[in-house]
């Protein structure tokens, strides 16, 4: 009967210790946000928790989740950027481990996941400016510095700045030009 007693403590203990993680935890992440090119414009975020609104460059409170957060955005002049970002687990795990095990709803769980304090939507240049996108045009040489060239356009290309498609014709024509 001890044992049973002091199985009861603990597990009373560990939802209680949770508990208070959890309450003291806010559900919402800030997120200071702009367009890479310094535009002007409006972005909307959603994730399974729900949908907001902001102007850029701005600051929006979003909900926390364990899955991405998705922009739709645009500028003042016309263009649009969409994507998303990941969100990570946070300081404050062991809690969630606790509820976890319970059962308890992933609600409670996402509490302890972060979205970046800070983020910039990457946005393609207006018409007749030049792309951050490297130049095929180049007239630096060198087995070296065409890898480096290659290297960056696959990072554009992995962090959301250039589509699978931008980036297959970029490399096209760094390596015709080489």
């Amino acid at each position: 009967m001890t044992a049973i007693i002091r199985s009861a403590v603990v597990i009373i203990l560990a939802v209680a210790a949770a508990g208070c993680a959890t309450i003291t935890e806010d559900p919402t992440d800030r997120i200071a946000v702009s367009f890479s090119d310094g535009s002007v414009g409006s972005c909307h975020f959603s994730n399974k928790r729900g949908g907001w609104d902001c102007e850029m460059p701005g600051t929006v409170s979003v909900r926390k989740s364990d899955d991405v957060l998705k922009y739709d955005c645009q500028t003042k002049d016309g263009r649009k950027a969409t994507g998303s970002f990941e969100s990570r687990i946070g300081a404050k795990i062991v809690a969630s481990a606790v509820f976890i095990d319970f059962g308890i709803t992933d609600a409670i769980t996402d509490k302890h996941r972060e979205y970046p304090g800070s983020f910039v939507i990457p946005i393609l240049p207006r018409q007749g400016e030049s792309s951050s996108v490297p130049s095929a045009s180049s007239s630096e040489s060198g087995d070296n510095d065409l890898y480096m060239r290659l290297e960056k356009l696959d990072d554009l290309r992995k962090r959301g700045i250039l589509t699978d498609e931008e980036f297959e014709a970029e490399k096209k024509k760094l390596l015709e030009r080489n």
